[in-house]
């Protein structure tokens, strides 16, 4: 049995913020789930072999094509600021 302490205890893990008027829905929803993890425990899955996804994936690699690319002098002629032929930035930390 799913407690209102239980829902806002979630809710505060999850960091979630929900008012005093979303507490009910959230405890049925919550009694909800548990009663379908319950059936589902039910289930024989002795002969299912374990899987990380539920399609079968492939190594998906595509072959690598060398293409042209800026200049250096083109990148840096949409810079705001550089200096020494490297992009100059505000100081992020001190």
């Amino acid at each position: 049995m799913i407690t209102d302490q239980d829902v806002k205890h979630i809710a505060a893990l999850a960091r979630i913020h929900i008012s005093q008027d979303q507490v009910p829905g959230f405890t049925k929803n919550l009694e909800d789930i548990l009663k379908y993890v319950k059936q589902l425990e039910l289930l024989d899955v002795t002969a299912v072999n374990p899987t990380s996804h539920v399609v079968a994936f492939k190594n998906m690699v595509r072959s690598d094509h060398v293409l042209p690319s800026l200049t250096q002098k083109e990148a840096l002629s949409v810079a705001v600021e550089s200096k020494d032929d490297s992009f100059k930035v505000p100081l992020v930390i001190e």
